[in-house]
């Protein structure tokens, strides 16, 4: 068992407390002792009258260990309790705290992101990134033909599909690019320090990846494919007009026929 610091400091005092005690009884033995040689009356007054004195300090002493050990302390270790409950609590409420508040933030379905975060981190990132003159990217991918999918075999199958995409676009992601779930079938990418060559090439890649995805429905595998649309921040734009320009690119994309790039 741990003890609190003021257990320890209680402690200490209990242990001063019975030393003085034991000097105190050893005086009070010399002092009889030496009563017994005295002769003189006056002295041997003395003497009766400091083993008096002795005898009461011992008694007070006896009386402050009991009253130490049978109340201080009980009401010290009480307190300690107490003070370890309210951590413990105070320690519960934080982490549910941030338990709820990365809930708040996060798409309860898929795990990436939510609209929420994404629009706060892509407005950060063109704050900084005006600030430091580096390129930002923005890729919007929608599901083809997801509908269907919905109205073919049923909403518990579509949800298996956005978890799976969800998980495709967090594992081909960097650890500082933001992966969202902007709602429906329709997810956002921003991916900082990206030019429009390399951004072009990553968001080939994952729509590769998304058309190899297979999710396993009954008797058959089920495959979905994604249009994206790109887009490179132009360094003066807010953060609605660049995804607005992303979202066109998107468009696009499905105009052309889906399962394709536009930037």
């Amino acid at each position: 068992m741990r003890f609190h610091k003021a257990e320890w400091a209680f402690f200490v005092f209990i242990f001063v407390i019975l030393a003085a005690s034991l000097v105190m009884l050893h005086a009070y033995g010399q002092l009889q002792s030496f009563a017994l040689e005295v002769r003189n009356p006056d002295r041997l007054a003395k003497v009766t009258y400091l083993n008096q004195l002795l005898f009461i300090i011992s008694l007070l002493l006896a009386a402050a260990l009991c009253f130490g050990t049978f109340f201080i302390y009980p009401l010290i270790r009480r307190q300690v309790q107490e003070e370890g409950k309210l951590r413990a609590m105070t320690a519960s409420l934080s982490a549910r705290s941030e338990t709820m508040e990365m809930a708040a933030l996060t798409d309860s379905l898929t795990g990436t992101h939510n609209r929420r975060y994404f629009d706060t981190a892509l407005s950060a990132y063109i704050e900084e990134f005006r600030r430091i003159g580096k390129p930002i990217g923005l890729m919007i991918l929608d599901l083809d033909h997801f509908k269907q999918v919905n109205d073919t075999h049923g909403h518990d199958v579509g949800d298996e599909v956005l978890k799976a995409v969800g998980k495709c676009l967090k594992d081909m992601t960097r650890y500082h690019d933001v992966v969202a779930r902007l709602g429906g079938e329709e997810f956002a990418v921003v991916t900082p320090n990206m030019d429009v060559d390399k951004l072009e090439r990553f968001g080939q890649r994952i729509r590769k990846a998304v058309a190899d995805l297979t999710i396993p429905t009954g008797n058959i595998h089920l495959r979905v494919t994604t249009s994206v649309g790109l887009a490179i921040w132009d360094g003066k734009e807010s953060g609605d007009e660049f995804y607005r320009r992303a979202d066109r690119q998107l468009y696009e994309a499905k105009r052309q026929g889906r399962n394709r790039v536009c930037a």
